[in-house]
């Protein structure tokens, strides 16, 4: 399937970090109780008017500055009007041709990846379908502010796509935009696709409507690719049209024919001013963003002496990065500290912010032999959750290391006892066999065992 390219253009969904909702004083706070968090601006109710939140425009203008976007002075609101059963006054504040944002670009790698606009609008609600066949409606989510960031087609893999969601992601996150977790639905893409001969002008596309993960846009995009090729490889036409992903089945399904903007019957809202904007208050903001996860990446590896793996996935969690550095000048354990936090980051990407005292205190103990990289994980995800000091949480769950030669004969007798078929193994030359007799003292001991004295031991006790 090398003959056609795919040709990706994406829309990301991101909901604003703002306390209250772009048109009304309600909370945004995920997870609250069904209909709570709603008032008669966000219902559509009769005689109700909308005042646009200005935090909500101060971040989707950091938005744009952050991805190199055209500020434009002067834009406006307009009313997109189709059936939403969960946005009750059946039309969506939205912006069509004066958005706030334009012709900006993400680069990932070599390769840029335009941005064509970033306007803002108000979020639907929420559709449970019960097994029953009723379905229920939660208003909550009506009103919360979002950005929607539309990309130039230039992608043209499932993995390029995948780059610039996740660099996308990491330059919104450190400008204080948004917290973009996917998972609770504050960052959602619709993948449009088409497919071609290369040099040829762009096919039909279809959308891909709301993906909220990663290894989804990845599959889908995939899935989509297989399906149009082997239409056209049939002799038939793609019509353009509104798809949605099941992961089960790892296809796309037709939902819609896909609309036109004539279809939405845009209009200026009636009851919103347009949005005029200064340059020196565009230049403030400009001023006050953070740096970037590019510069921090390099700067990262330069100063840090970190990979450029492991600088990426650092500079993408800027709180745990803020206290990186700030550990970093706390403590002599400086490789220590680095593996406590790159291993952190690999088992549990969230942006999380410890104390600089407790990194460092932990980097200390970790280089000391005291803990162990699994106990010095656990008291970390301890001091978190309690905001106990280091020392304290790994004295309370008891995951200081285990090296006493005296203390770890016995334990290795009884493995060995336990596990006469991996040591006959290993006398046989299969050296993996060790992998599983450590394992097993590892459980007998929860993870507290050195491994280097382990492994002496081990090998000493099977000669």
């Amino acid at each position: 399937m090398t003959d056609y390219e795919m040709v990706i253009g994406l829309e990301v969904h991101v909901e604003l970090k703002t306390n209250s909702k772009i048109f009304c004083g309600c909370p945004t706070a995920f997870a609250a109780a069904p209909n709570t968090q709603c008032c008669p601006v966000c219902m559509g109710l009769p005689g109700s008017l909308p005042v646009l939140n200005r935090k909500a425009v101060e971040l989707a203008v950091r938005a744009g500055l952050a991805t190199n976007c055209e500020i434009a002075r002067f834009s406006r609101l307009d009313r997109k009007h189709y059936f939403y059963p969960d946005l009750p006054k059946a039309y969506q504040i939205s912006q069509f041709d004066l958005p706030l944002c334009a012709h900006g670009y993400v680069q990932i790698g070599e390769k840029r990846v335009g941005i064509t606009r970033i306007h803002i609008e108000e979020d639907a609600g929420k559709l449970t379908h019960t097994p029953s066949g009723e379905t229920l409606i939660d208003f909550n989510r009506c009103g919360v502010p979002l950005i929607e960031i539309v990309s130039e087609p230039d992608m043209r893999s499932a993995q390029e796509a995948r780059e610039y969601l996740a660099s996308l992601r990491a330059i919104l996150v450190a400008a204080g935009v948004s917290d973009c977790r996917m998972e609770e639905g504050s960052m959602r893409c619709d993948v449009n696709l088409s497919v071609r001969f290369p040099g040829q002008e762009l096919g039909v596309r279809t959308e891909i409507k709301i993906l909220n993960s990663f290894a989804n846009v990845v599959r889908a995009i995939e899935a989509e690719y297989a399906r149009q090729a082997a239409v056209l490889r049939a002799g038939g036409n793609v019509e353009q049209e509104t798809r949605r992903f099941d992961p089960e089945s790892g296809q796309t399904l037709s939902m819609r024919r896909k609309e036109n903007a004539d279809d939405y019957r845009y209009f200026p809202d009636p009851d919103l001013p347009p949005v005029a904007l200064s340059s020196e208050w565009i230049d403030h903001q400009r001023a006050s963003l953070r740096e970037l996860p590019d510069a921090r990446r390099q700067r990262l590896t330069g100063a840090f002496g970190l990979n450029g793996r492991e600088a990426g996935a650092l500079a993408a969690a800027p709180a745990l990065c803020d206290c990186f550095e700030a550990a970093w000048n706390l403590t002599g354990a400086r490789e220590a500290l680095k593996s406590l936090v790159v291993s952190r980051l690999a088992h549990d990407p969230e942006d999380v912010s410890p104390a600089p005292e407790a990194l460092a205190a932990l980097a200390e103990m970790l280089a000391a032999g005291t803990l162990g990289a699994g106990g010095a994980a656990k008291a970390l995800a301890a001091h978190l959750e309690t905001g106990e000091s280091a020392q304290s949480a790994a004295e309370r769950l008891n995951l200081a290391q285990i090296s006493d030669r005296e203390t770890l004969i016995p334990l290795v007798e009884a493995v060995l006892a336990e596990n006469g078929a991996l040591v006959t193994s290993f006398r046989a030359g299969r050296v993996n066999a060790l992998k599983g007799l450590m394992g097993a003292v590892m459980a007998k001991t929860q993870g507290r065992a050195n491994p280097q004295a382990t492994e002496a031991l081990l090998r000493e006790r099977m000669r």
